[in-house]
């Protein structure tokens, strides 16, 4: 039976600070623990499925547990002998996703959150249960919910300390399995000692790092200093980015994978393409382009309530409406 952990949590009404390597935890963590209470998690159904040219896999189907022998892969528990059994791991690059998963803890509430189905899909293709996944823009929690699902290990940084004790609460609210555990703290990415939070949690590097800033300045998430979203500039917001991977890169191990999931923007009449921008800052830290997922967007509320005046100005104006993002995936040398 797993061990129970103390869960606590403290916000403080100040900004975060700079981490520093004394402080491994800095103004804010809830250490939630594998319990069998209750949750708000439904029961299994069928998942907002990705069209892809085969049914919809129920989320009752899981994945196997680890495999032995040379059939399975080092970085995930996928036994390649059944490989046919893993039908909810999508192999193709363009993922048309109908609707997000809002079951359990998960919810839309959020401005900006990402659809939980991404990080499921990079925890069962490049994880393996019991191992540690680091999300530096943790937001409303949705890649730890993920984790406790999956049976993985979560540290989650968010900036804004008012989002990180909602994030903290709702990934409490969903009951952890394999023993998982998780924690969300308080800070900058950007100046965060990742190797002294994961030791404070027992661990000594991260095998999964999933990193979905905000796309620069579409969405002002907080005023925060060293928000990403209050950049000044597209340099600002990337040098930014970069100093948050420079932070994740020491403590995720060598073979293992790091995935961006970002959006362009469109500013002065000119369409920014964060994402290629990003790429190229993982590209000159020497990780090794993987793949590119293109997954399709839905509208903003902004630009839901608009849709016929963005229509106008697109047909005005020369351009084309966002309805695109990126899942980036990149493999540490």
């Amino acid at each position: 039976m797993a061990r129970r952990v103390q869960c606590h949590y403290r916000a403080l009404p100040q900004p975060a600070q700079p981490f520093g390597r004394a402080s491994c935890i800095l103004t804010a963590v809830a250490w939630l623990a594998p319990t069998g209470g209750t949750s708000r998690r439904e029961s299994p159904r069928a998942s907002p499925s990705l069209h892809r040219g085969h049914p919809t896999v129920p989320r009752s189907i899981r994945p196997a547990g680890p495999s032995s022998g040379r059939a399975s892969t080092a970085v995930n528990d996928i036994n390649m002998s059944r490989w046919r059994d893993h039908a909810e791991i999508v192999t193709d690059s363009l993922w048309i996703i109908d609707r997000r998963d809002n079951s359990g803890a998960h919810t839309g509430a959020y401005w900006g959150n990402f659809v939980p189905q991404i990080p499921r899909q990079m925890m069962l293709r490049y994880t393996r249960v019991g191992e540690w996944v680091l999300d530096p823009f943790v937001g409303s929690g949705t890649t730890l919910i993920e984790c406790r699902r999956l049976g993985r290990n979560g540290l989650g940084v968010e900036i804004d300390p008012r989002v990180a004790a909602g994030a903290a609460a709702s990934v409490a609210a969903e009951a952890a399995t394999q023993g998982a555990k998780t924690a969300v703290v308080t800070g900058d990415s950007r100046r965060a000692d990742f190797g002294a939070l994961l030791s404070g949690c027992g661990a000594t590097s991260a095998q999964l790092a999933i990193l979905h800033p905000p796309y620069h300045d579409i969405i002002r998430f907080s005023e925060q200093p060293g928000d990403l979203s209050a950049a000044g500039t597209t340099d600002e917001f990337l040098s930014a980015f970069g100093e948050v991977v420079d932070r994740v890169t020491p403590v995720l191990d060598s073979g293992r994978y790091c995935v961006v999931v970002i959006g362009d923007k469109y500013a002065r009449g000119e369409w920014v393409p964060l994402g290629f921008h990003c790429l190229g800052e993982m590209l000159k830290r020497g990780y090794l382009l993987k793949s590119i997922v293109v997954k399709n967007f839905d509208e903003t509320r902004a630009k839901r309530s608009h849709r016929a005046l963005w229509r106008y100005r697109a047909l005005a104006n020369g351009f084309y409406v966002f309805k695109h993002e990126y899942v980036l995936i990149f493999r540490k040398r």
